[in-house]
């Protein structure tokens, strides 16, 4: 059942990084139907409404958000089918992503394992096509079921329609769309996917292409994620944060071009060939070689995490403000000393940089 809405002290508390002022509603929401219902209210009398589940992925400005506010926290993972293709899990929008990755594993499926360790909500990962250690969401989702608030009616989009690509999707920075629940397809098998990132390869002690024990890859995944404070754990500020703050740039051959002229006295900086010709280049090289190394402090309470450079995190005390002038001092030193813009990898709500 839904409760009632209330107002709510700070939105910082729904958030992993504790950030963010005052909602105008607060309304949780533990139904399907019930948070289509209120996505309808809303738009008769026209109001805004900000969608929150996990809040991994959200940097929420210290003013808040003057309108609703709606907290889902739908449950339910059921199979729908299964057949050769393997087996389609239907995950609810609210599910807790690494509970649902756990289970998926427990059940003897495998597809996910890689992916392990991410906080947020199962609804949250076609938004951003969340990826990590070679896996994106993208490549075991079969369709994700929406409420699309612009034809008001429920739609099921399938894996083209959704418009995946690097960290973004056809739902990203659009109001659209109410995600409710979301398909994969996963192998029925206790083996992992193909082993495709070097840094895991290497710690599982195999070649990249190998397979091994799916949990072999999630037990291995948390352990490299906890040592770079990607785990949630209260009592570790260096977690307080939302995971990469800056996603990886894709260079045109040109700009690649003109990054390395600038490189002479950095090194030459791993890279990755990317699709149509592009280069991507680690936003975490180019910050360090810019100047910002693990642990620098920005100020009221802020920093970068003293375990990952592309991690900005609330030391505790700090505010919205803060947060994103660390950001921006990030952002122009990458760009003066490199000539590469970086852009952030949240979602901001009602702030910029």
């Amino acid at each position: 059942m839904t409760a009632s809405a209330a107002h709510a002290s700070s939105l910082g508390a729904y958030t992993t990084l504790r950030l963010g002022g005052p909602a105008g509603t607060l309304t949780p929401v533990s139904e399907t139907d019930e948070g289509v219902a209120m996505m309808r209210a809303a738009a008769r009398k026209g109001d805004r409404v900000l969608v929150l589940a996990g809040g991994s992925n959200v940097v929420i400005g210290d003013e808040g958000f003057p309108g609703q506010v709606l907290l889902l926290r739908t449950r339910g993972v059921r199979v729908v089918e299964r057949d050769s293709r393997g087996v389609l899990v239907r995950v609810a929008a609210g599910e807790p992503w690494d509970d649902f990755v756990a289970r998926t594993l427990a059940d003897g499926l495998s597809g996910l394992e890689a992916l392990s360790g991410i906080p947020g909500s199962a609804g949250a990962t076609p938004i951003q096509n969340v990826g990590a250690y070679g896996q994106e969401v993208a490549q075991t989702i079969e369709a994700v079921h929406v409420y699309d608030r612009a034809d008001d009616e429920v739609k099921v989009l399938s894996l083209p329609e959704c418009r995946f690509a690097y960290r973004s999707s056809v739902f990203k920075h659009n109001d659209r769309w109410l995600v409710l629940e979301v398909d994969f397809r996963l192998a029925e098998s206790a083996e992992s996917a193909p082993v495709r990132y070097a840094e895991l390869a290497r710690h599982l002690g195999v070649e990249a292409g190998d397979r091994v024990a799916a949990e072999r890859v999630r037990e291995t995944v948390l352990k490299l994620r906890a040592s770079k404070g990607m785990v949630l754990d209260p009592e570790d500020p260096d977690t307080r944060s939302v995971g990469s703050f800056f996603t990886n740039p894709v260079l045109s051959a040109q700009e690649w071009a003109a990054v390395q002229d600038r490189l002479a006295d950095a090194g030459e900086p791993p890279s990755w060939p990317a699709p149509n010709g592009t280069v991507k280049v680690p936003a975490a090289w180019l910050i360090e070689k810019a100047g910002f190394g693990k642990g620098y402090a920005g100020r009221d309470g802020v920093a970068i995490s003293s375990k990952h450079t592309l991690a900005l995190t609330h030391r505790g005390g700090g505010s919205t403000a803060a947060l994103l002038e660390l950001a921006r001092e990030i952002r122009d030193g990458v760009r003066d000393r490199f000539g590469v813009v970086l852009h952030p990898e949240p979602v901001l709500v009602n702030c910029s940089i």
